[in-house]
């Protein structure tokens, strides 16, 4: 049996991160293959999917990292919650490795209904691995998926800051993860027309060099021809910080202090026995 290390460390945080967001990839990407390619399920099952694979994906890796999972909450988290500069990089690289490996797991497995509905590997198929404008068929132009994810991400560290904010009525009994994964269903099923609300960099950025890898010549691409894979980076990044900064303007300053978790980690139980503790 492995021993557990007492502190986790850097390596052990990037290990989370990575684990943590391939676990969410490989429900969201493979909702996606399952509906787009096979006709099995619709933009439901789509939007419930993506939000449990965040609930899971944060269980897995919340203890040891914080289970950002998302280079635009990592960001925002360093701007405003005093998380480590220099940890934003390499938490960055872990969440984007995790997305691109788990996309080269969804495409290796479904090969053979990908081939089957775009023979090609065109446009028709490529946003199962990342977004585009308008989801490649609607009239929605860069700038507005560029402002629809500025939105999105903006909406996404609102919440989740009010969610993990132990001075406010966070969830109880390690339920977090939950509420964080509904958020996410919320906002696919409100905000996912114009963009397919990527909010999240690593997600679009690591399926999307994993397609192009594997026969998706024009993965970078919008429908129109656009280089259009920054936008989706971008985009987000702008969007936690905003959210962020709102919520500690609107929110944060005007609560009671509270003893709180280790910056940028989903509270736990025991997190909530300390504060109550603190207050006698």
């Amino acid at each position: 049996m492995a021993t557990r290390l007492k502190t986790p460390g850097l390596v052990g945080e990037l290990a989370a991160e990575f684990a943590g967001t391939m676990i969410l990839i490989l429900f969201g990407v493979g909702v996606v293959a399952q509906v787009a390619a096979a006709g099995i399920g619709d933009h439901d099952s789509i939007a419930w999917a993506w939000g449990l694979g965040v609930t899971l994906g944060v269980y897995v890796a919340a203890r040891v990292s914080g289970a950002h999972l998302n280079p635009a909450v990592t960001i925002a988290l360093a701007v405003f919650k005093g998380f480590s500069w220099r940890k934003v990089a390499p938490y960055s690289l872990a969440q984007t490795l995790g997305a691109f490996v788990a996309a080269l797991i969804v495409r290796w497995n479904y090969t053979e209904v990908l081939n089957a509905a775009d023979p090609g590997l065109t446009i028709k198929t490529q946003g199962v691995f990342s977004t585009l404008p308008g989801n490649g068929t609607l009239p929605v132009s860069e700038w507005g998926a560029f402002r629809d994810q500025i939105i999105g991400t903006a909406i996404l560290l609102f919440v989740i800051l009010a969610l993990t904010d132990m001075a406010n009525t966070a969830p109880a009994a390690n339920l977090g993860p939950v509420v964080i994964g509904l958020l996410v269903v919320a906002i696919g099923m409100a905000w996912g027309t114009n963009a397919g609300y990527a909010i999240n960099p690593a997600r679009d950025f690591g399926p999307r060099l994993a397609s192009f890898l594997t026969g998706y010549g024009g993965a970078f691409r919008d429908q129109t021809g656009y280089l259009y894979f920054w936008i989706p980076i971008v985009a987000p990044v702008i969007g936690g910080i905003v959210g962020a900064g709102l919520y500690q303007t609107l929110i944060g300053r005007f609560l009671p202090s509270a003893e709180e978790p280790e910056v940028g980690r989903v509270p736990t139980p025991r997190d909530e026995a300390e504060v109550e503790a603190t207050r006698g």
